[in-house]
Formats: C-alpha cells, structure tokens, sequence
C-alpha cells in the first residue's frame, strides 16, 4: 500500500510510530513524502500518489492497457497547462488545456491502489495525434494491439472525444485505415 506522509500521519498518529516503523523496515520511504508497505514499488504509482490532480498517460497508460510490452523508461503525466511544472528527470509532463484535461479520465486500481488514467479511446487519439513524434515500429505496435483489441474500445466515445479536439475528420480517417 503506498502512503501520503499525511496520510500515514493519521494511521500512525505520530512521526515516532512512523520511524519506528521505518527502522523495522515495516515501512519504506519510496520518495519524499510517499511511504509504502514494499520496498520496491513500480514509479507510476509512486508518481500518481504524488501528483493526485495529474492523468498517467502515453507510455505507462499503453502499457498498462497491455497495447505494448515496451516497459516506460519515464512516467508521462498530463496536468492542467497552469499546474506548477514538475521538476523531475524521470516524469514527463504534458500540458494540457483546461477544456481538454478532463476527457477520458478515469481510474484504474493498480496493485490495490486508485490511480487517474485515460482511457482507451482518449489514448488511441493521442496516439494518431503524436503519431510524428513516435517511433514508427513503437507506433505499429501500438496500432496492431488496438486493432486486436477493437471489442474493448467504444467508437462512440472516440468520436464524441475527436469533435472535441476539433480534428474529428482526420482521427476517424486515419482509425479507419489503421485500426479498423
């Protein structure tokens, strides 16, 4: 289970029982102010406890959804385009406007824990979007795997999410020759 330090401070009761607890190595320090039960915890998780109002997307949303095998290297993040700039090597942060932010955003349960993630359909179209930033084979992989698993994938809400992104035309064609 992962923790926020205020948190742990309410189940705890104090910083003593906290670094008692750390010395017994019934608690790890995992990064400044998240605590876990295990050593070793996969970073997305860490990172979306630590930036609850950021949406995991991209590489680790991909992957989670099992669209590639290609484990992420960094944690990819979208965040409100006014949200402070997050200052870490191994995230990489997506801004995104207000009116966009909260499409397809939901929450997946990753080892017990809740974390914001969009969905498949919000993912297929940021992947046709940044389609000349990606790596074609990366790409091809990606597209193949949608195309596998078109059954889990509602076209209704692609479409709802494309007439908001004001590219509709060009998303639909492009899953149509591509995914469908």
């Amino acid at each position: 289970m992962l923790y926020s330090y205020k948190e742990l401070l309410k189940i705890e009761e104090s910083r003593y029982n906290i670094e008692k607890k750390l010395k017994k190595k019934e608690l790890f320090k995992v990064e400044n102010g998240i605590y876990s039960t295990k050593e070793i915890v996969n970073p997305t998780l860490i990172y979306a406890k630590k930036y609850p109002n950021a949406i995991v997307t991209l590489d680790n949303a991909f992957y989670f959804y099992g669209l590639t095998d290609v484990i992420p290297d960094k944690c990819y993040l979208a965040t409100k385009q006014k949200a402070s700039v997050i200052k870490n090597k191994a995230i990489v942060q997506i801004f995104t406007t207000d009116e966009l932010f909260e499409i397809g955003k939901t929450q997946v349960e990753i080892d017990g824990i809740l974390v914001n993630m969009y969905d498949r359909e919000r993912l297929l179209i940021e992947l046709i979007r940044r389609k000349k930033q990606i790596p074609l084979d990366y790409y091809k992989e990606i597209i193949n795997n949608y195309r596998d698993s078109i059954y889990k994938i509602s076209m209704r809400k692609v479409e709802k999410y494309a007439s908001k992104f004001n590219i509709e035309d060009h998303i639909l064609d492009t899953i149509q020759l591509e995914v469908l």
